[in-house]
């Protein structure tokens, strides 16, 4: 398997930068790995199951409205 060069990092982190935004989460000294446990037997990475959280109590919300 070819390695991942420095130039694939940066048009990575170029990409990633034009086409994401980022949020900081912060949570009990514990709870990071309590949550991420959750979420890999949920089948998820700890990314998805924060937005298809949000996802979810957003649509939840809406309907009461």
């Amino acid at each position: 398997m070819a390695k991942y060069s420095d130039a694939q990092k940066e048009a990575t982190a170029r990409y990633n930068k034009k086409a994401y935004d980022r949020i900081d989460l912060i949570v009990k000294k514990g709870q990071r790995q309590i949550i991420k446990d959750f979420a890999a037997s949920q089948g998820k990475s700890l990314n998805r199951f924060i937005c298809d959280a949000i996802e979810y109590q957003m649509s939840k919300d809406k309907e009461t409205e």
